[in-house]
């Protein structure tokens, strides 16, 4: 059953990333907008959504949208093959600004996902009790 909430899960995960792909365009020097914008917002929504998980959900729903919606969301492969065409094609400077945008923004939108999630637990866990 697990590996269904995985297929559920990543069938609809893929399918936002190339909806929003296709809707966004890379920008005219190259930069992959598209990529980073999807992968920054997949930081904040896993980190904003497993501690909550944690809390308030079965494991199931772990694996239908943490592992399988946001794992098929999000790609670092397209990350990783974006900056080896920048390098390719001589956009050094891109390439390190997106690597560096793309950690900087994604591990601080992560950090103040769960941050808002931890929040939410404690406010709802004090009102429980």
């Amino acid at each position: 059953m697990n590996y269904f909430y995985l297929l559920v899960g990543g069938f609809f995960g893929a399918i936002l990333r190339y909806i929003i792909g296709q809707s966004i365009h890379p920008l005219s020097n190259g930069f992959p907008i598209q990529t980073l914008l999807i992968n920054i917002f997949g930081c904040f929504f896993l980190g904003f959504f497993l501690p909550l998980a944690k809390v308030r959900l079965k494991p199931e729903y772990t694996l239908l949208i943490g592992t399988g919606f946001t794992g098929a969301f999000t790609t670092f492969s397209t990350f990783a093959l974006e900056n080896v065409v920048l390098i390719d094609e001589k956009k050094l400077l891109l390439s390190f600004l997106y690597i560096l945008s793309s950690l900087i923004i994604g591990i601080s939108l992560a950090y103040l996902g769960y941050k808002a999630a931890e929040k939410i637990n404690k406010v709802k866990g004090e009102t429980s009790s």
